[in-house]
């Protein structure tokens, strides 16, 4: 089975980060029971000193290189994945994509409404490259400008809304989906360091939603040790 890891900046991390990929990783290691691969076209952190991707300073150097696969970016949310993903699918026979975007899209480029047919244009494309990818989607988690903002907290809650009637539409027993439970308890002062980004303890907490989800919807792996 191979597994895709996609999402944004909480993703793909910055330099000197585990990541949760990392957490999965070692989760998978103990709990898939068979035979599996990380893929992905990318494979590097960012860098904020450089403004770039191409960091290999992974806080454990000894996370393979064949395991670092992925296909995350730092500010990039549904609107670029969508384009990306029938490529990414098709070049690494992803069977199993486990995506958490939404936030950047929220803050920066589309409305609760408009990133829902992103998402849907995302797994149109995924399908299309391969008509039974199975999909884990983590809806919008906690984060300071929700916890801030007001309207933007709304608009977090529509987008989630709107994410669970996509995966409750769009589910098929040939190409399945789930929505994968938000992480709780979920505190922005010791599960980020910025209030967005997830510390170590925060990388554990989204792993374990993963993990959950796949483990109680599709009898994937155990229970999340980490």
């Amino acid at each position: 089975m191979r597994f895709l890891f996609v999402g944004d900046s909480m993703t793909i991390g910055r330099a000197g980060d585990f990541t949760w990929r990392y957490r999965m990783w070692q989760h998978l290691n103990r709990a898939f029971g068979g035979p599996y691969k990380i893929v992905g076209p990318r494979s590097t952190l960012y860098d904020p000193s450089a403004d770039a991707a191409d960091s290999h300073d992974y806080a454990d150097p000894a996370f393979p290189a064949k395991a670092r696969a992925h296909l995350a970016g730092w500010g990039e949310g549904w609107c670029h994945m969508a384009p990306l993903i029938g490529d990414a699918v098709r070049a690494g026979k992803a069977d199993v994509l486990l995506v958490s975007l939404g936030l950047i899209d929220l803050g920066f480029y589309t409305d609760p409404e408009q990133t829902d047919a992103n998402v849907r244009a995302f797994l149109a494309a995924a399908r299309a490259a391969n008509p039974h990818v199975a999909a884990v989607l983590l809806p919008v988690i906690p984060n300071v400008r929700a916890e801030n903002e007001p309207a933007f907290a709304d608009q977090c809650a529509r987008f989630n809304e709107l994410l669970a009637k996509t995966v409750a539409d769009l589910d098929t027993a040939a190409s399945p989906l789930l929505l994968a439970p938000s992480p709780s308890p979920y505190d922005l002062h010791t599960d980020t360091y910025d209030g967005t980004h997830p510390s170590p303890a925060g990388e554990h907490r989204i792993a374990e939603a993963f993990a959950t989800a796949l483990h109680q919807g599709w009898d994937l792996g155990g229970a999340y040790e980490g």
